[in-house]
């Protein structure tokens, strides 16, 4: 593909036979994903470099994208992750003191195809009523007959089934290193990892060594941890089977755990549950989420297509214990949220990590921190892991010193 920001001709073609005229944004050329839409009104550099994002196609239903431009220090990650990004206006010059470049000369020196000019609004609206689809951009040299553009569309591999993590996950293991008095250690499985995740264990005093998403059960033992954290991520949860097999050995020795997003469905599959693909998923930055011990609601930032098979408040059994649906979201009664009755274990479907905001679920490492204390108080009363926040665990916008043994592509990018 061409690095380029000059403005031409460019199409987005969705596999149901849907064109849509607009211009180039970023690098011209041909890209294929799964057409998804993110209403947040901020937080589009976190979104793009999110891991989780992997093979899609991002439609942002805000009107106005680019305004504060691109700086060094909110990337989550090494690099930018979407296949493809899809707007409606573009700045013209950024405004932030932040700002170190323009939106689209990033796209363009990261060889993201993209597309500008677009009703997103309306094509939200499609992606709503008929789902998540395949799609592709073209522009340039990549421009044919729309016939054959589709041809190419329907050709693309699907997302369910799709074994994306190994794309991902980081090469080597990592540390980061608490910034206050350590008081704990966590090994972090690398699904596609944060890098505001281990920021925030930093903060309350915990020293995180991220291994990658193929790590052994005695690779994670050798480093004796006190807990395990299961990250975000892309694909399928049903082609984890490393992951969900390793999860289960983590609960038979009732190591504390905690995962988010893809480590929720992880853990979900760990005790028996299933996982299916939404007609087209949670991503955005104001999510509701009721937490059922409590009544409490948070307002929550989510990226995800996949979620576990549950009722709001079920309760039911598994290997490992009693456990319950936690949290669910109001708008479908989708599963939000896991908790183990009888081994020192929870989940939640949404981002606490979420450094764009919303912040309301931040306290859930507090939670983490409370768990690994006292994993066997709080098993007994889990209304109390569910209802008392950590005070120390609000968003940290600072860095964490991160120590690898080479490579650090997902977790070791500082600042936010």
């Amino acid at each position: 593909m061409t690095k380029t920001t000059a403005r031409g001709l460019a199409l987005l073609v969705l596999e149901d036979g849907t064109s849509v005229r607009g211009e180039t944004y970023g690098a011209v050329g041909q890209t294929l994903g799964e057409a998804v839409f993110a209403t947040g009104m901020t937080g589009y550099q976190e979104t793009l470099t999110d891991p989780s994002y992997r093979r899609q196609i991002v439609v942002q239903t805000a009107p106005h994208i680019g305004n504060t431009g691109w700086n060094d220090e909110d990337d989550e990650s090494h690099q930018i992750w979407v296949a493809g990004y899809v707007v409606r206006d573009p700045a013209r010059l950024p405004s932030s003191w932040r700002s170190l470049r323009p939106l689209g000369e990033e796209l363009s020196a990261q060889g993201v195809v993209g597309i500008s000019g677009v009703d997103t609004r309306a094509l939200t609206r499609r992606l709503r009523e008929h789902g998540s689809m395949r799609a592709g951009i073209f522009s340039g040299d990549a421009l044919a007959d729309p016939t054959q553009l589709l041809a190419r569309v329907l050709a693309s591999p699907s997302m369910a089934g799709a074994d994306l993590v190994g794309e991902v996950t980081t090469t080597n293991p990592y540390t980061v290193t608490a910034t206050a008095q350590r008081r704990f250690r966590v090994v972090a499985l690398d699904l596609g990892i944060k890098s505001n995740t281990p920021r925030m264990l930093a903060a309350l005093g915990i020293e995180t060594h991220v291994l990658p998403a193929t790590a052994t059960l005695e690779q994670l033992l050798a480093l004796s941890p006190d807990g395990v954290f299961l990250s975000n991520g892309p694909g399928d949860p049903a082609t984890a089977h490393h992951a969900v097999a390793l999860t289960r050995e983590v609960l038979a020795r009732r190591v504390p755990l905690f995962g988010i997003c893809f480590g929720n469905q992880i853990l979900g599959r760990a005790l028996g549950r299933g996982t299916y693909k939404m007609r087209y998923g949670h991503r955005g930055i104001n999510v509701p989420v009721v937490e059922h011990a409590t009544g409490r609601v948070a307002i929550t930032s989510q990226n995800h297509g996949f979620t576990v098979v549950g009722e709001p408040g079920e309760r039911f059994d598994s290997d490992f214990g009693a456990a319950t649906v936690s949290h669910s979201c109001p708008n479908d009664d989708t599963v939000e949220g896991l908790t183990c009755l009888d081994t020192p274990a929870f989940s939640v479907q949404y981002h606490p990590e979420a450094a764009a905001g919303p912040h309301d679920a931040a306290y859930l490492f507090g939670r983490f921190y409370q768990l690994m204390a006292h994993p066997d108080r709080l098993m007994a009363h889990p209304d109390r892991l569910m209802a008392h926040p950590d005070r120390h665990s609000e968003p940290n916008r600072g860095r964490a010193s991160v120590e690898n043994d080479g490579s650090a592509p997902n977790g070791a990018r500082g600042g936010n």
